[in-house]
């Protein structure tokens, strides 16, 4: 596979940058290639061991501020490290991006005593975060959350079910969405984020579960029942946890879920190009029939769309650009074109794709992992629609680099306190 970086991807990519795309797929075809048969040959499994050489990396810190430990690279870099990762191994760049989500919700809403508590640990991979806000029933419709938190004391106490977590079985805590006050209480002002370490009495994970697609991967379900959490863990005001929740899946979830379709598309694109380069037809290969060089160009238009908006829309969000309709579209379309080049690349490879159980049934399997989380395409409409009608609330882009973010910063003494 190429490491060469698209020049259209310039405009968007400094020297670190350009660094960090080699470092990455070197680390994907020396370290997780020769893992990805292992994976795949035990779908039962959670995979470990690649987590653990991302860690000695700092990658899950890849956004951290560097007084946290963190190699405070932004979203353009992380973006690199979801991409490249997933052209190897899906599966592989889900374990690193699902601990990024809640990472992004501490910096953005927590105090600078729980960043010196929380960011840390994630930092060496010792503390490994998920973000619980799916239910079995409400799924992740926020407003329809039903595990609760009711005070007692000094603490609160947690009781309820949280469903598709990722990294569910290999993280120390996990932030929780639960509901703090009575039904009638508009979402908005209704829930609240807390911080649940994963050894609390009460808590008890699910046995690991396989989905159809990312082996290895854990994305499994919560049991809480009487947990009772310190008020020191909530994350945020009592009453804020919408805006935790929406943010973190707008702001990281979204991108990092566009991340994983372009690799995807990425390796569906190069297997087919080579495929169809090196088999034999009539006086030449079967890329020389019209028919099939049309289907060709045809996906890599989607590719290089799908690039040029996950590219732009990270880099807009790392100059401080209210762009969350990029971000929006960039989970959406990734998803969408990634899976019409998926599906021609099973058609162009035809019965020598239905074989085995390759590299094409793999991401066959994969892409369907990108369309629900962090909302489906159709609630990805909605929001685009919400946008062109101008009925879209201010874009968590522009509200989180400004009011909200300066205003948290204000608790850490090593910042300047004016906003």
């Amino acid at each position: 596979m190429t490491t060469t970086v698209p020049p259209a991807l310039i405009a968007f990519l400094t020297a670190d940058h350009r660094r960090l795309w080699q470092e990455a797929d070197a680390f994907a075809a020396e370290d997780v290639a020769p893992r990805v048969a292992r994976m795949e040959a035990a779908p039962d499994q959670v995979e470990r061991e690649v987590a653990d050489l991302m860690a000695q990396r700092g990658w899950f810190a890849i956004t951290v501020p560097k007084r946290y430990g963190g190699l405070e690279a932004g979203h353009v870099a992380k973006t690199i490290l979801i991409h490249r990762l997933a052209r190897v191994s899906a599966a592989s760049a889900a374990i690193l991006q699902a601990t990024h989500i809640p990472v992004g919700a501490l910096f953005t809403f927590a105090t600078h005593e729980q960043k010196l508590r929380w960011l840390p640990p994630v930092t060496d991979g010792s503390g490994l975060l998920t973000i619980a806000v799916t239910e079995p029933e409400a799924g992740g419709h926020i407003g329809g959350i039903e595990t609760t938190a009711v005070r007692d004391g000094t603490d609160w106490v947690l009781n309820g079910s949280k469903i598709h977590i990722g990294n569910s079985h290999i993280a120390s805590a996990h932030l929780v969405i639960a509901r703090t006050a009575p039904t009638g209480v508009r979402t908005s002002q209704a829930l609240t984020a807390f911080l649940v370490e994963a050894d609390s009495e009460g808590l008890t994970v699910q046995p690991h579960r396989p989905a159809i697609g990312l082996r290895g991967f854990s994305a499994g379900r919560l049991e809480l029942a009487d947990v009772r959490v310190p008020e020191d863990n909530i994350l945020g005001k009592v009453g804020q946890g919408m805006d935790v929740a929406q943010s973190s899946s707008i702001l990281y979830g979204r991108p990092n879920l566009a991340a994983i379709s372009l690799g995807v598309h990425d390796a569906a694109m190069e297997a087919t190009v080579s495929y169809l380069q090196h088999r034999q037809r009539y006086d030449g290969s079967l890329a020389d029939i019209p028919a099939v060089h049309q289907r060709i160009g045809t996906m890599a238009s989607r590719l290089g769309a799908a690039r040029t908006l996950a590219y732009l829309a990270v880099h807009l969000l790392d100059q401080g650009i209210a762009c969350d309709t990029e971000l929006i579209n960039a989970k959406h379309l990734g998803h969408r074109y990634a899976a019409k080049t998926v599906q021609d690349a099973m058609e162009l490879h035809a019965a020598q794709g239905l074989a085995g159980n390759g590299l094409l049934q793999r991401l066959v399997r994969d892409i369907q992992c990108t369309y629900a989380p962090a909302g489906t395409g159709m609630i990805q409409l909605l929001r685009l629609a919400n946008d062109a009608l101008g009925i879209a609330p201010a874009p968590w882009s522009e509200r989180l680099t400004t009011a909200a973010e300066a205003a948290w910063a204000r608790s850490d003494p090593g910042l300047d306190p004016t906003p």
